[in-house]
């Protein structure tokens, strides 16, 4: 499977100031718009949001009140324990109006720690909701894209929007945003309360401020370059390794081992030196920041008992300064990190409605037709197609096909055999002509109804994680037990599944290796045969299987054919002799037509294919 390398999805915790702030950001490129439709997803939800605003302000208001009052009980502490010392008559400490301090401490703690967890319960609620909404406007959105959608990605790119992207945006709304709210609520509260205890003191506290920035920007510009580094030398890494691991019998059939280590130990030092200098320049803004922090906090100190000398604030202001200070930088890192998390979301949901804006499929017609039994007439009338509307494929494509013939498609790669296919599935649109089965025009028809006519054996097997049974039993709805076993035996598969050690109730695995190819081809073919379709489509079915299987192979598709329209891509011209019609192909268009011996005695594009194929297999037994 095809991955995207070099994108996962973020943790979700906060760290300290600056975590991360040296990591390359993704950007959207409409922050605005994005923004805005992002939004539009939270609007159903606003009383929530306006809860969750409510407890976010009660929960910090609670918390930074806190310190102002212990600080209460500190001055009252110092000033009697310096009254005793200057030998007062009476002097004792007030340890009473101290504990009732300490307890209204707690309560508010208590308090602030209530309103915080009811913030993220509700908040918790609002993003899984969110997100489960998207996931199922992507999911539906995916069953009515094109076939061509998924033919111009990769899987992992596909995979990706659906799975990190949304991962990314349900982490933001879920911590990232309370954490914003609190932050600028925590920036706002502590600087109305240090101006309570001294004016002088937050100016020195705001002037540190500017230079951790600048150290900090200077310094993540710095070790964003060696981040970047960083992740286009993982992402090689990890091409090198996935190609070496799934070629693995190649290279030591040629003896490429050591140039494979070489290679990967190349990366490696590459990726090692990236690192170590990101990790290392980034690794220098906390230390930095401490320091500033802590000049800051020097400052502070010397000022402030300047000023306790003087009887302007007290000592117990001091303490409470000094914790708002420590307050007051945590908040700001945290909302520059947020900022760049929702610089990067923006670009994640950017992604994911790049999905939901994909062109669909051709809307289904007001009043489908139905065609309650099938018998299998297809017509193919003038039909115009090409990929590209300036790059037709097929021109004038006209095809008669009567029930129960077998029609062979052959010709060159890339002749448009499989394209042929695909319009009478009605995977793509044609761009003009029509197709007609029964004849009715296919566009008339529910997709889902089309294609339900249609059985499939391909030579690219797909078994999904579950039983044999079950794997079979996917060609029809609610089919009993003896039709399962009929159609394996019908398909040869009985014998090798009761072989194994829990027969019909094997679990393939993701892949299916726990089976060899040819066991995977007769599990799709005896899937089509339960399925008893009015069509059938066979891309040359028996291609995986040895000599012998591919004997009793033919047989049961021979059988399965009878009485019903067969078309049957061909690779091999020795296997389509019989076909009651052939259509050879070649650059998009059917150039010739009729049957083996017909085209033989034509003498043009088919007989110099089959000759060059059967003088193949002539020098193959000479050379033996």
């Amino acid at each position: 499977m095809s991955k995207e390398r070099g994108h996962k999805p973020r943790g979700g915790g906060m760290g300290g100031p600056g975590m991360g702030m040296g990591m390359p950001v993704q950007k959207a490129k409409n922050f605005k718009g994005t923004l805005k439709r992002l939004v539009g997803y939270l609007k159903p939800r606003k009383y929530q949001l306006i809860a969750v605003l409510i407890t976010a302000i009660l929960s910090t208001v609670f918390s930074i009140v806190s310190p102002k009052i212990m600080g209460k009980a500190t001055t009252r502490l110092f000033e009697g324990m310096m009254a005793k010392m200057k030998g007062v008559p009476g002097a004792t400490v007030d340890f009473t109006y101290i504990w009732q301090i300490l307890l209204v401490l707690a309560g508010l703690y208590i308090i602030s720690a209530l309103f915080s967890y009811l913030q993220q319960y509700i908040m918790a609620g609002v993003s899984q909701k969110v997100v489960y909404d998207m996931r199922s406007q992507v999911n539906d959105k995916l069953n009515r894209l094109p076939l061509k959608y998924f033919d111009g990605r990769t899987h992992g790119e596909i995979l990706s929007r659906v799975t990190n992207d949304i991962d990314n945006i349900s982490t933001t709304l879920q911590q990232s945003l309370t954490q914003l709210i609190t932050s600028i609520i925590t920036i706002i509260g502590v600087i109305v309360m240090m101006l309570t205890i001294s004016p002088l003191l937050t100016l020195i506290t705001i002037i540190t401020l500017p230079l951790s920035f600048i150290a900090t920007i200077l310094i993540a510009k710095k070790s964003q370059v060696y981040f970047a580094a960083q992740q286009k030398t993982l992402g090689e890494l990890n091409g090198h390794v996935e190609e070496m691991y799934t070629g693995h019998r190649i290279i030591k059939a040629f003896g490429r081992e050591e140039n494979s280590q070489e290679k990967f130990d190349e990366i490696n030092a590459q990726l090692y030196n990236s690192g170590w200098r990101a990790q290392f320049i980034s690794g220098i803004i906390m230390p930095l920041m401490s320091f500033i922090t802590n000049i800051g906090y020097v400052l502070v100190c010397v000022v402030g008992g300047v000023l306790v000398t003087k009887k302007t604030i007290e000592i117990g202001d001091i303490q409470a300064f000094i914790q708002y200070a420590r307050q007051f930088g945590q908040p700001i890192a945290q909302t520059a990190n947020i900022a760049n998390i929702i610089q990067s979301t923006i670009a994640s949901a950017e992604r994911v409605f790049e999905v939901l804006d994909e062109e669909e499929e051709v809307v289904e017609a007001d009043r489908p037709s139905l065609i309650e039994e099938p018998k299998g007439y297809v017509e193919f009338e003038h039909v115009k197609f090409g990929y590209k509307q300036d790059e037709p494929l097929i021109e004038d494509m006209n095809i008669h096909v009567v029930p129960g013939q077998t029609i062979a498609i052959v010709g060159p790669t890339g002749a448009g055999k499989t394209t042929l296919i695909n319009l009478l599935m009605r995977f793509y649109e044609i761009n003009g002509g029509e197709i007609s089965i029964d004849g009715v025009d296919i566009r008339e028809m529910r997709r889902s109804d089309l294609r339900g006519m249609f059985g499939m054996v391909l030579q690219d097997t797909w078994l999904f994680n579950g039983t044999i049974r079950d794997n079979i039993a996917y060609g029809r709805e609610n089919a009993s037990e003896t039709e399962i076993i009929r159609a394996a035996k019908a398909a040869h598969a009985d014998y090798f599944i009761r072989t194994l050690p829990d027969g019909y109730d094997t679990v393939l695995n993701e892949e299916a290796s726990n089976i060899s190819q040819g066991q995977k081809q007769l599990l799709t073919i005896a899937r089509a045969i339960l399925a008893d379709p009015a069509i059938l489509i066979l891309d040359e079915a028996t291609s995986s299987v040895d000599t012998r299987t591919e004997v009793y192979i033919q047989k049961a598709m021979n059988e399965l054919m009878k009485g019903r329209t067969s078309f049957v891509i061909a690779h091999r011209l020795s296997t389509i002799r019989d076909a009651d019609l052939i259509l050879v192909m070649n650059k998009g268009s059917v150039i010739e037509q009729g049957n083996h011996e017909e085209l033989m005695a034509q003498g043009g594009f088919y007989a110099d294919l089959y000759n060059s194929q059967f003088a193949g297999k002539m020098i193959e037994i000479d050379a033996v």
